[in-house]
């Protein structure tokens, strides 16, 4: 089974879209908030300067590819 985590902030309307579709079709997710520094380094680490930030499988996936997590989880 396939593991995604999400780098995301406070007031992001992305961020909340694809929580929300995640959960809508019962993935499991790990939500890291970047206000929480530590996380903000994680995802800085990665070059990565915009949320949401996703590791899919611990590949970064530095644009949101629906098409690749749909695939990665069975979705259709």
């Amino acid at each position: 089974m396939s593991e995604i985590v999400i780098y995301t902030q406070d007031d992001c309307p992305p961020c909340t879209f694809l929580k929300n579709y995640l959960s809508e079709h019962h993935v499991d997710y790990t939500e890291k908030n970047i206000n929480h520094p530590p996380y903000r380094n994680e995802m800085i680490d990665y070059d990565a300067f915009a949320t949401p930030f996703v590791l899919l499988d611990n590949e970064p996936m530095y644009s949101v590819d629906m098409d690749k997590i749909n695939k990665a989880f069975n979705i259709n």
